[in-house]
């Protein structure tokens, strides 16, 4: 579920996060399948080859979303959130997932399978996730076996370190805090396009997306200063406000789409992960745009993005990312469904490819609901009612030493 700072939801940024998670499963699905979807006569397969750049959408609205409290504690005077506060809100909504989905891939199908040729290798990959730095050595990075999508929360959860800090550094000076952010990530981007020619273990770190995460920012300080100067809008300005908001989500898909077709034509993998690192600051901020611009644009569009379904898979949608590349690697490593071809994609079995495509999305939306609401929400509330113990004991051993003195 999508919300604002201080626990107000904003709707339609839950179909905005169900959109770019789901461009990004539908490339991995794709990528096992072949399936190339068609609209009539006309091709989305640059949709789905793609369809990796659907990361750096769910990467800006994190940052967009977890600056907020920062930006309405400068434009409306709120209180600063807690650094301590928002370091436990992100363990308990990330780490009892990523921890459980990292540990039934260990003992369902790496042990199984046997698919380390080592014990020493397999204890160093579990080691580096637990701590979630697997990404910084590239044997547990582009070796792993214990999931395909996790680097994306390992580098969140890196990324998660330096928001109060920036936050709250950002209240004076955010445009300073912003270009310093864009500019180191400009110049890391640069250095490793200028000095490499292979891309794997940069394109993705933390560096790489500094300036999306400074642009997510800026969203964030833009939509508090227009949900501000709304309210004292009459009918005739809010109806050119949203007139123009939803004009620029239709041209800021439009340019989504241009960006992916362009980047589809990638000849070879050093092409499309260095076509990555050059058009993510465009991708950015097309994406930014279009994450502004839904809220503020007319009901019919509000509606499409903001709905019980998109809140629903909104809520579960973490929990989807995590689990659905693992479900369709293995499905293909298993054979199921089966197929007379020992190739099926290859092949162009169509009938093996819909009934590939339909149960692995079924199977990934049915183990995400189990997981968010069986694993995620319980632990969650046991990491809360245990931080709200902690507290209670530092507050009663102050009072006693105040007593004392």
């Amino acid at each position: 579920m999508v919300r604002r700072g201080r626990g107000e939801r904003i709707p339609e940024l839950d179909g905005f996060r169900v959109l770019m998670v789901g461009i990004v499963a539908w490339f991995h699905f794709w990528q096992q399948s072949w399936l190339t979807p068609y609209i009539g006569s006309y091709s989305l397969d640059y949709l789905v080859r793609a369809g990796y750049m659907g990361v750096d959408g769910t990467i800006l609205l994190s940052a967009f979303l977890l600056f907020l409290p920062y930006a309405k504690s400068s434009v409306e005077g709120a209180p600063l959130p807690s650094a301590r506060n928002f370091y436990r809100r992100r363990i308990m909504r990330i780490v009892p997932s990523y921890l459980f989905v990292t540990f039934l891939m260990l003992f369902a199908v790496v042990i199984p399978y046997g698919m380390y040729s080592s014990r020493n290798g397999l204890i160093y990959d579990l080691f580096m996730h637990v701590l979630m730095i697997f990404n910084w050595d590239r044997t547990t990075y582009l070796g792993t076996q214990l999931g395909g999508s996790s680097w994306t929360i390992a580098v969140e959860m890196q990324l998660y370190l330096l928001v109060p800090l920036l936050g709250r550094l950002a209240q004076k000076r955010p445009w300073a805090v912003g270009l310093g952010m864009a500019a180191v990530s400009a110049y890391f981007r640069g250095w490793c396009l200028w000095s490499m020619t292979e891309y794997s273990m940069v394109v993705n770190q933390p560096l790489a997306f500094l300036d999306v995460y400074a642009l997510g920012m800026a969203c964030s300080f833009g939509y508090v200063h227009l949900r501000k100067w709304m309210q004292g809008m009459n009918v005739k300005q809010e109806r050119m406000l949203r007139t123009a908001a939803t004009a620029l989500v239709f041209l800021t898909f439009w340019l989504f789409l241009w960006i992916l077709r362009v980047q589809a034509k990638s000849a070879n993998y050093p092409a499309i992960q260095s076509g990555q690192m050059i058009r993510r600051p465009v991708l950015a901020m097309v994406l930014g745009g279009m994450l502004l611009a839904l809220p503020f644009s007319f009901q019919p569009l509000r509606m499409l993005f903001g709905n019980p379904v998109t809140r629903f898979l909104s809520t579960v949608s973490m929990n989807f990312y995590l689990l659905h590349q693992n479900i369709a690697v293995h499905l293909r490593r298993l054979g199921i469904p089966h197929s007379a071809y020992d190739l099926p994609n290859q092949a162009g079995d169509k009938t093996w490819m819909w009934q590939y495509t339909g149960l692995t999305v079924g199977l990934s939306l049915l183990a995400a609901v189990l997981v968010t609401f069986l694993i995620e929400k319980p632990c969650a509330y046991g990491l809360k009612k245990c931080f709200s113990a902690l507290d209670r004991r530092r507050e009663e051993k102050r009072r006693r030493h105040a007593e004392i003195q």
